[in-house]
C-alpha cells in the first residue's frame, strides 16, 4: 500500500492567467427551479431533468439559443464523491442525459459544491477515502490545500469533461476550513489565502488541459448579496485574482431588493439590477458578471413565481449586459408563441451584448430612483428604463436628438424627445437610430397593472404600541389607496425578516402586518407579500380598491410588525388612479 502524501500541504503559490473571460455571449438554461432541494421539497430526478431536455429542444426549434444545459445541485450519490449519480433517481446514471444532449447540439453543464458537504438537513456528501485526510475541523466543509479532497476533484473533473461536460459550476466556497493536522501551523488568514490559492491553481490548470471549458462562480466568492442598500464601496470586494480562474462570478440569486413595490415581481428585477450596479462598481467587467436573474417555476427558491412578470425578467436578464444568459426552471410553462417572443427579444439584445457596451445610469437601483441599462449597438442605442419610486417621473435617456420607438413597456408610456414618462414601479425598453423601428417591438405587458396617477395622502402615523403605527384619513371617491410599510434597524438600515422556506416557513404578511378599516370592519385588501420568502423581506405594500371603500366614512390603516429586531417603522399612504 503507498504511503498516504498530503497533495496540498506544501506551499502554493498564484500564477495569474490573465484570462479575459467567456470570448463570446453563452446562453445556458439550469433545471434549478424546476426543482428545488434546498427551500423546497421537489427533488431531483431523471424523468423531470429529461422532460426539460425535450423543452429545451422544443424552444431551439422556435429560435431561442440554448447553448448549455447546467445540471445543478443534487444530481450526485451521497457516497458518489461527484463520481456517481444519485441510484435512487438515475438508477441508470447521466449516459440518456449526455447522449440527449450531444444529439441536440447541447453542451453539458454539471454543478459543484467548493468544499462544503452539508447543510441544515445534513450531509448531501459522505466523506470518502480519498477525502478523510482534508476533513475540517468543522465537520461540514472540506480543507482545500491539505488532504486529497483536492486532487481527487480535478480528477474528478477531468473524468466529467471526457464524458463531454464542457461548463463546470462551482457554488458553496468556504475558505476558513481548516485540518486538525493544519490548525496550529497558520493562522486563519493564512489559511484563508492557502486555500483559495489551492482552489484557484486547480481551476486554472484543469482549463489549460480543456481551454473549451466554461467555469462559473457562484456564492463563496465575494461581494455583498444580502441587502440593496450598503454603500458598495463599504461591501466585501471581489478578489480580482477570481477573474483569472473564472469565466463569470454570479452576483445573488434572484430575491426581493429593499424597495418596496405593489408588483413584488418588480422589486426582485430591482435586486439583480442593483447587485450588477454593485459588481461593477466592484471592478467586475459588465460581460462577466452573471446577473442569475431569469427564474421561472413552481417551488419555493423562486417563491412560486410561475410566468408572473416573466417578459420584464427576461429583457431585464439580456438588457444588463452581462454574456453569460441563464434561464431557471419550468421551461414548459412557456408556449410556442412564447419562445417566438423569447427568441425575437434574444435577437435585439444578441447584438448589442456583442458589443460589450452596455452601461448603467441614473440611480442606484436600491435608492428607489429612476434608472436605466443603456447599450450601444451597430444600428443605434437601446435604453432599458425603470421607475422604481411610488411616484410618477419623467426621465431623460443620455442620447442624442433622433427617432426613438418604444419597443416594450408595462401597459402604456409616454415619450417626449429624449425624455420618457414612466408610472411607479414601470419599465420601458426604447430604441434609438434603426432600433426605433417597428422590426424590433415585442410589444406590451398588460398584465402588469401601473398606476396612471399616484399621489402621497398628507398624513402622519402615530405610535400605537412598540411595534405598531395608526392613521386616519378621510377618503376621495372613485381613488384606490396603497399602503407602503417598512422596518428598520436601529442605526435605519431595512430590517428583513426571515422566516424560513416552504414548506415549514412563515408567510411574510404574518409578521409585517398591514390592515385597513372602515366602520370597525376590515376592507379587503390587494398583496402580493403573503409568501414564504427564504431570503426575507424588511418591508410590505397593501392596496384597497375604490369600489371597496365608503366615500362617507373615515379609514384607519395599522401596521405592525413581529420583528423583533425591528426598531423603526414608517408608512405612507398613496391615493391611485388606473387608466
Amino acid at each position: 500500500m503507498q504511503p498516504f502524501v498530503r497533495a496540498w500541504s506544501k506551499p502554493v503559490t498564484y500564477s495569474g492567467l490573465r484570462f479575459e473571460g467567456p470570448a463570446q455571449q453563452v446562453f445556458v438554461y439550469n433545471n434549478w427551479s424546476a426543482y428545488d432541494e434546498l427551500s423546497d421539497n421537489k427533488p431531483q430526478t431523471e424523468e423531470l431533468a429529461m422532460r426539460e431536455l425535450n423543452e429545451v429542444v422544443r424552444l431551439k426549434k422556435l429560435g431561442v439559443r440554448i447553448d448549455y444545459y447546467v445540471m445543478d445541485a443534487f444530481w450526485f450519490d451521497l457516497w458518489g464523491g461527484y463520481r456517481g449519480w444519485h441510484k435512487q433517481h438515475w438508477p441508470n446514471g447521466p449516459d440518456k442525459w449526455l447522449e440527449g444532449c450531444r444529439q441536440n447540439n447541447i453542451k453539458p453543464g454539471m454543478w459543484f459544491s467548493t468544499n462544503l458537504i452539508a447543510t441544515r438537513s445534513g450531509r448531501f456528501l459522505e466523506v470518502i477515502d480519498e477525502w478523510k485526510y482534508s476533513l475540517a475541523t468543522d465537520p461540514n466543509i472540506m480543507c482545500l490545500f491539505d488532504g486529497g479532497y483536492l486532487a481527487h476533484l480535478a480528477k474528478t473533473l477531468q473524468l466529467w469533461y471526457d464524458k463531454g461536460v464542457r461548463l463546470f459550476k462551482f457554488d458553496f466556497a468556504y475558505f476558513e476550513a481548516v485540518t486538525p493536522a493544519m490548525k496550529d501551523k497558520y493562522s486563519k488568514e493564512e489559511v484563508f489565502e492557502k486555500n483559495k490559492i489551492a482552489f484557484m491553481q486547480m481551476l486554472q490548470n484543469f482549463r489549460k488541459s480543456n481551454p473549451d471549458i466554461l467555469i462559473t462562480g457562484y456564492n463563496g466568492f465575494g461581494g455583498s448579496m444580502d441587502n440593496t442598500y450598503t454603500p458598495f464601496e463599504k461591501t466585501q470586494p471581489i478578489d480580482k485574482r477570481w477573474l483569472d480562474t473564472f469565466d463569470t462570478l454570479y452576483s445573488g440569486d434572484p430575491r426581493f431588493s429593499d424597495v418596496p413595490m405593489m408588483n413584488i415581481w418588480r422589486s426582485q428585477d430591482n435586486y439583480s439590477d442593483h447587485q450588477v450596479n454593485a459588481f461593477k462598481a466592484y471592478g467586475m467587467p459588465v460581460r462577466r458578471i452573471d446577473n442569475c436573474a431569469f427564474m421561472i417555476g413552481e417551488t419555493g427558491t423562486c417563491y412560486y413565481r410561475g410566468l408572473n412578470g416573466w417578459k420584464g425578467m427576461l429583457i431585464l436578464e439580456l438588457a444588463r449586459g452581462g454574456w453569460l444568459n441563464v434561464y431557471h426552471g419550468n421551461l414548459e410553462l412557456l408556449s410556442d408563441d412564447d419562445g417566438l417572443w423569447f427568441a425575437k427579444t434574444q435577437g435585439l439584445f444578441y447584438e448589442l451584448q456583442l458589443q460589450d457596451s452596455t452601461v448603467p445610469f441614473g440611480a442606484v437601483p436600491g435608492s428607489a430612483q429612476p434608472y436605466s441599462f443603456k447599450s450601444v449597438g451597430p444600428k443605434g442605442t437601446v435604453c432599458t428604463v425603470i421607475n422604481p419610486s411610488q411616484s410618477m417621473a419623467w426621465v431623460t435617456l443620455p442620447v442624442l436628438p433622433g427617432p426613438s420607438k418604444i419597443l416594450f413597456s408595462d401597459g402604456n408610456v409616454g415619450m417626449h424627445g429624449a425624455m420618457i414618462h414612466l408610472g411607479p414601479e414601470q419599465m420601458a425598453v426604447v430604441g434609438f437610430g434603426q432600433y426605433a423601428s417597428d422590426a424590433y417591438v415585442l410589444g406590451r405587458d398588460h398584465s402588469i397593472r401601473t398606476p396612471a396617477s399616484i399621489e402621497k395622502v398628507a398624513i402622519a402615523f402615530e405610535h400605537t404600541g412598540e411595534k405598531s403605527l395608526t392613521a386616519h384619513f378621510h377618503p376621495v371617491a372613485n381613488k384606490d389607496y396603497r399602503v407602503v410599510f417598512q422596518q428598520f434597524y436601529s442605526n435605519g438600515d431595512p430590517c428583513r425578516s426571515w422566516l424560513g422556506a416552504p414548506p415549514d416557513g412563515k408567510k411574510v404578511n404574518e409578521v409585517i402586518r398591514i390592515k385597513v378599516m372602515q366602520g370597525g370592519k376590515t376592507l379587503a385588501q390587494h398583496i402580493e407579500y403573503d409568501k414564504m420568502i427564504w431570503s426575507g423581506l424588511s418591508w410590505g405594500v397593501a392596496e384597497v380598491k375604490s369600489s371597496d371603500i365608503d366615500p362617507t366614512l373615515n379609514v384607519e390603516v395599522i401596521c405592525s410588525t413581529d420583528e423583533k429586531d425591528a426598531a423603526i417603522l414608517k408608512a405612507q399612504v398613496y391615493e391611485v388612479i388606473y387608466g
